[in-house]
């Protein structure tokens, strides 16, 4: 084994640890801007829904490492480039899904059943 899949292989794992702590809600605090903010700011955000979001997204960035990972093993140049190609589209698509829409904002207006 190299220490190229061997770094390849931690960081995957930590990418799902990170992924399972977000999904379990547990990992709110490093959710940038979210843990600055003040006590009055944070209530107006669903953090359950953020925080479970964020770990979907974790899990998807793990795929596309396991992806490389796989790249990396049979020594083939496309599957590497499929994956980073992956991890830009998540993690783009997953900044503008956040900052759009207010999609996390509790809407104090209206009453959810």
């Amino acid at each position: 084994m190299t220490l190229q899949v061997l770094i390849t292989i931690i960081i995957t794992a930590l990418f799902l640890v990170l992924a399972t702590l977000f999904i379990n809600v547990k990992a709110t605090f490093l959710i940038a801007g979210y843990n600055t903010m003040s006590p009055e700011e944070k209530a107006k955000y669903d953090i359950v829904s953020l925080s479970k979001f964020m770990g979907k997204v974790m899990f998807a960035i793990s795929g596309s490492l396991l992806l490389l990972l796989l790249g990396q093993i049979v020594s083939s140049a496309g599957l590497a480039i499929a994956s980073t190609i992956l991890v830009v589209a998540i993690s783009l698509f997953a900044v503008i899904y956040i900052i759009t829409g207010n999609r996390f904002k509790i809407d104090k207006t209206t009453t959810h059943p």
